[in-house]
């Protein structure tokens, strides 16, 4: 397993900002609102077990800038979950937001659980008492959540259902990630996936990289790394060599099939037992020599031990906060050309924006219109981010806090905040 380091999130989110702040000259006070949440709500959800205990579960919810627009961010259940992970993920998706230009600002939520160790019974519990308990603060002109780590749409679905309940009326509108059939938007389960190809296409032309020659690493293969690996195939003909999850790392020269893969993840729960492929480690993945690496799993994996051997010519960022600061001064200072996470992964979130678009006048999308719709948008934010970059010799994770923070610091300006 990969060795990360215990970085605080929320601390590296804020060391981000405070990086952007200077090269803005960013006025002091501005910074100051910027650096933390517009508001927190930490909530106690009590959950009758099939077993006919109670037990009382820990969540949270962060608001961080609406300047923009309501917040919109997903929600973890997640064992290990903190109020710090939250609050960076907050951060990072009104930054997010911005940098896409997205009517949005930025939120953020967890549950303190195991939901691998729970019933189906007690995890609809568990969403209709969080949505319960979170109540006043989310709505479809408000707050709007979305699925993320250990969540899907089924339990999108139980919240919106709680929700509507509570209201005394349909109220679809309030989450985004829902299935199809109540109001879900068709491209969702691979928009993270296909906005990252998009700006690995806009980086590959930059840099002249031919894509159908190209080699790919992907650490993690979630819902993001298995689209990331079929889409980086199927559209450019790329080959992926490498993969992993939290069991291990596979490596196969003469390319790895991504369904192959997906089906002995499935049935053995783990890519490692992939017959034909070779055992390496998850460090060793991300030190391969290779085109593109692609981290689309745990934050903190790229430190500043580890960059100075990172070989890849492009790092995609699916992952949430994958590269540590100090690494980024490295990667930078190697000339890897780094996708920041909230630029790369970004795709997630404007699907989901366009699914709340879609609920709003009850009318629904092709798939192609979806992809299509976000190809456009996805393409003039990396060049934004990339020209922001050469304005003000700054790497790409400079630039793109730069363009974001902007838009926000000037809605925030127009609104007669600051």
């Amino acid at each position: 397993m990969v060795q990360f380091v215990q970085t605080n999130p929320f601390e590296m989110a804020q060391a981000q900002l405070d990086e952007c702040a200077r090269i803005m000259d960013l006025d002091p006070g501005v910074h100051r609102i910027l650096r933390v949440p517009a508001r927190e709500i930490h909530v106690a959800i009590p959950v009758r077990m099939d077993d006919g205990s109670l037990q009382v579960f820990q969540g949270f919810r962060v608001q961080y800038n609406d300047a923009k627009g309501p917040t919109k961010g997903g929600i973890r259940f997640h064992p290990e979950e903190t109020i710090d992970t939250v609050r960076a993920l907050a951060a990072w998706m009104t930054w997010k937001c911005g940098v896409m230009d997205l009517p949005l600002g930025g939120a953020k939520g967890g549950v303190i659980c195991n939901p691998k160790e729970m019933s189906p019974g007690e995890l609809e519990r568990l969403s209709r008492g969080y949505i319960r308990a979170v109540y006043p603060l989310v709505g479809p002109d408000k707050d709007i959540p979305a699925p993320d780590v250990y969540t899907n749409p089924q339990i999108m679905a139980w919240m919106m259902d709680e929700y509507s309940k509570i209201a005394g009326k349909n109220q679809f509108g309030v989450i985004t990630g829902k299935p199809l059939s109540v109001g879900g938007s068709k491209g969702r389960d691979k928009a993270t996936a296909w906005g990252g190809m998009v700006t690995i296409r806009e980086a590959a032309r930059v840099l002249g990289l031919d894509l159908a020659q190209a080699t790919i690493a992907i650490q993690g293969y979630g819902n993001a790394g298995y689209y990331a690996a079929r889409l980086a195939r199927d559209l450019f003909g790329s080959k992926i060599v490498a993969i992993s999850d939290s069991r291990g790392a596979i490596w196969k020269k003469s390319g790895i099939d991504p369904d192959e893969a997906l089906k002995c993840k499935n049935d053995t729960c783990s890519v490692v037992n992939l017959p034909g492929t070779q055992a390496i480690s998850n460090e060793d993945l991300l030190e391969l020599e290779v085109d593109i690496l692609i981290p689309a799993a745990l934050e903190n994996v790229i430190t500043e031990e580890n960059a100075p051997r990172i070989r890849a010519r492009i790092v995609a960022e699916l992952a949430n906060g994958p590269t540590t600061p100090e690494a980024d001064r490295i990667l930078h200072h190697n000339g890897v050309h780094v996708i920041p996470d909230f630029l790369c992964n970004a795709g997630g979130v404007t699907v989901s924006y366009f699914e709340m678009v879609q609920n709003f006048y009850l009318y629904f999308w092709e798939e192609e219109e979806v992809l299509a719709r976000l190809d456009k948008k996805m393409t003039t934010a990396y060049h934004t981010v990339l020209e922001t970059a050469k304005r003000y010799n700054v790497h790409m994770r400079q630039a793109a806090y730069v363009t974001a923070v902007s838009r926000v610091v000037e809605a925030m300006k127009l609104r007669g905040w600051v």
